[in-house]
This record gives structure tokens, sequence and C-alpha cells, in this order.
């Protein structure tokens, strides 16, 4: 199979894969976070190079605050697991969103899990916690404008699509080849929107934590059969238009 670069995922469905088993929602986040660890091995071993999660968007905070609270308690365990899964993994880890709105230890936390896999070669795990597209675009925006005031940039024209992208928390990262969503939902919920503009899109009824390597690989199998062509025309489609 051609194996997508890099590989995006919507981890949705904890809370009602709990609510099936007459368990609460955190039961779910937890073995939610149990499952990352598994698929960052599956895709590994499928070859893949990429692998980006979705945590915790800028909008889970209006959630019930007994909720929010679990997970950032669950974070802080899984930030620390994760150190060690970088290690045993040679998996190199970079955080996407806006560390602040964190609190202290946790963010620590995230800086040590980034520093000490900075030189790992395997999987590139990256973990979106407090993210959201929207506020990561204006993020950058600000980074430019910063430039510009600072005499860095000097000629509009020098702002292009490839420029601004290096400003976003991915300016380092290839921009994701297929999305899966888990659990039946098909939005983007404000995640990686600039970077998603060709990915194919992926839709599974499974829930996040009983996604398995399987599941993965069916996504991929669904990716194969699907022909990219970047708004342009494969030879031979000339009587065919995509928008």
């Amino acid at each position: 199979m051609d194996i997508p670069r890099h590989v995006a995922i919507i981890l949705d469905g904890n809370g009602r894969w709990a609510k099936a088993r007459m368990m609460p929602r955190n039961y779910g986040h937890v073995k939610g976070a149990a499952n990352v660890e598994v698929i960052c091995r599956a895709a590994d071993e499928l070859g893949i190079k990429y692998l980006t999660v979705y945590l915790f968007s800028t909008e889970n905070w209006r959630r019930n605050q007994d909720e929010v609270r679990a997970l950032m308690n669950l974070f802080h365990s899984y930030t620390r697991t994760a150190i060690r899964q970088a290690r045993e993994n040679n998996m190199r880890c970079r955080v996407l969103g806006d560390p602040s709105a964190l609190d202290a230890t946790l963010q620590k936390n995230l800086r040590e899990l980034v520093e000490s896999s900075r030189d790992n070669t395997g999987l590139n795990f990256q973990l979106a916690i407090n993210y959201g597209s929207r506020d990561e675009i204006v993020r950058a925006v600000r980074k430019v404008a910063a430039d510009v005031g600072d005499g860095r940039i000097s000629d509009p024209s020098q702002i292009t699509e490839d420029m601004f992208a290096s400003y976003l928390d991915t300016g380092d990262i290839p921009d994701p080849d297929l999305l899966i969503r888990t659990s039946g939902e098909q939005r983007l919920s404000n995640y990686l929107m600039w970077q998603l503009a060709y990915a194919e899109l992926y839709f599974t009824q499974t829930p996040w934590p009983a996604f398995s390597k399987k599941d993965l690989e069916l996504a991929i199998e669904a990716y194969n059969q699907r022909t990219r062509r970047f708004g342009g025309l494969k030879k031979g489609e000339e009587d065919r238009e995509e928008h």
C-alpha cells in the first residue's frame, strides 16, 4: 500500500464508549489515553512518519469543570508516561497549541517531553493540547506582524503561503495526507484547518478507545482508493474537473 507520510487523528468518542459500558466519562478518557501508545506503535510499524493527535481543544475548556479537571490530571500522568515511551520507542515529540493556559507543572512536563526526545529519529509524534486552528492562525499573524514591526519583513511580497506556514505550530512538519476522525462525527472541529487543505478525510464509527491497528489499516486502505489531484488533473482526466 501507499502509506501516508503524515496521519492526523481526532480522538473522538471516549465518553460515549464509557457510557455504553455503564462507566463514567473519565474512564473512557483513561482508556483513550492508553490507546494513544497502541496506535503510535502501529503507525511506526506501518511506516507512517508523522502522527498528530488532538488531545484537548481551545473549546474544550467549556466542558463541565469536573471533567476538565479530570482531563488535566490525566494529562499530567500521560505526559510523564509519554517521556518514557518516547525514549523506549525512539519517538520525537512536539506540542501544538498554546501551553500558556495550562498549569506550570504540565507546561514543564511538556517542555521536558519535547526536549528529551528532540534527537530521536523514529516516529514524529505531535500532541495538540489547548490547540485550536483559528487560535493558531491568529498567533501566527501576530508573529508576522511583530516581524514587520521589527523590520525583519520589509516587503509584503515576502509573505507567501510557504512563509506564513512556517509561522504555524507545524512550521517544520509536512501537512497531513490523511485525517481520521473516530466515533462517527464528520467535521474538523477547528483542527489543522490550514494544514488539512488537501488531506484525504476518513470517518469511522469506531470510538477512539476501541480504535485498533486493524482500524488504522482500514483507513489506509481507503486512502489508497483515493486519487489525490491537489486541484489539478491527472493525465487522461481532462474531461473531469476538481475545485
